[in-house]
């Protein structure tokens, strides 16, 4: 298939173009400079002009709780325009199969764990990434409005737990939490630190899967279309503590310290856990342990990053 991903050079975008399966497709992967998202205009001419068979929306303004809390403006108008522009021009282009990536921070912060898919807009969002989530939110809907409306239309939600491994960024200011403590654990260690801060009571329980396994999935979702469903988690279906992936994350990179908590930060939700039924009934697990991810982040941090 000829096949258009945006966000071709992101963490998840670069991890589905680089899987080996992805080479008996054409891939339309334009950059940013290449292609504007936020320009409605461009993108209708771009994809009525290439006529892909299938787009994979994974672009995106991204961060962790820092950035979404400095930024909320940019966070929710960004990606509700660039959602919006794809999603639209797919459609009156007559593109007819397309993947959303969505992100389980448009689950209630009080809903029940495991978070299931149906309890989108079931309840307050949490507060700290609530742009963010909002943006989502009206693009899982959208594909849900168009497919309702007609049919032939596969416009289908993937909702993926936190992820984290090549490409990520590394920047405490605008990374998720698992590759900001890599780094922050890397220069302590560096810096012979003998302590180092976490966040809270390091209790809140969070799922992170390697960015290479949510590739795999997307090899399997596109060779069974069909059968995926309208919306559906991707993660492991477990989760660990903060206090667990700081121990995790030490362990791999040697660091010997110890940890103390700032009881005055920010935490997020207690827990975001996906409810894995419907992954398990399409057929697909992930792949990669946490100390096995962890060890391949690390290595493409001191090859890339650190260098």
């Amino acid at each position: 298939m000829k096949i258009f991903i945006t966000g071709a050079s992101g963490m998840v975008g670069r991890n589905i173009v680089e899987h080996p399966l992805m080479a008996k497709h054409s891939l339309l992967t334009p950059n940013s400079k290449e292609l504007n998202l936020l320009d409605s205009s461009a993108v209708s001419h771009y994809v009525e002009a290439n006529q892909p068979d299938m787009i994979i929306h994974c672009a995106g303004k991204v961060g962790g709780i820092q950035a979404n809390i400095a930024e909320p403006v940019d966070f929710l108008v960004h990606n509700i325009d660039i959602g919006r522009n794809v999603i639209m021009a797919a459609k009156s282009s007559g593109v007819k199969q397309l993947i959303n990536m969505s992100s389980s921070c448009m689950y209630p912060r009080a809903a029940q764990n495991p978070l299931a898919e149906e309890l989108i807009l079931q309840g307050e969002l949490e507060p700290t990434n609530e742009g963010y989530a909002i943006a989502k939110i009206m693009a899982t809907r959208l594909c849900e409005y168009i497919t309702r409306e007609d049919a032939t239309y596969h416009y289908k939600t993937v909702i993926p737990c936190n992820l984290y491994g090549r490409y990520d960024k590394f920047d405490p200011k605008h990374s998720h939490m698992l590759p900001a403590v890599i780094k922050k654990i890397h220069e302590a260690k560096e810096a012979n630190k003998m302590e180092i801060d976490i966040w809270g009571d390091g209790t809140a329980r969070r799922e992170f899967m390697y960015a290479g396994d949510l590739a795999d999935f997307i090899v399997y979702a596109i060779e069974k279309f069909e059968k995926m469903p309208q919306n559906i988690n991707v993660g492991l279906g477990h989760d660990y503590t903060i206090n667990e992936y700081y121990e995790a994350i030490a362990k791999v990179i040697g660091y010997k310290g110890k940890f103390v908590h700032d009881l005055s930060k920010p935490v997020g939700m207690k827990q975001k856990l996906i409810d894995d039924t419907k992954l398990k009934m399409f057929g697909w697990k992930y792949q990669t342990s946490l100390e096995s991810g962890i060890e391949k982040t690390y290595a493409y941090y001191n090859k890339e990053v650190v260098k």
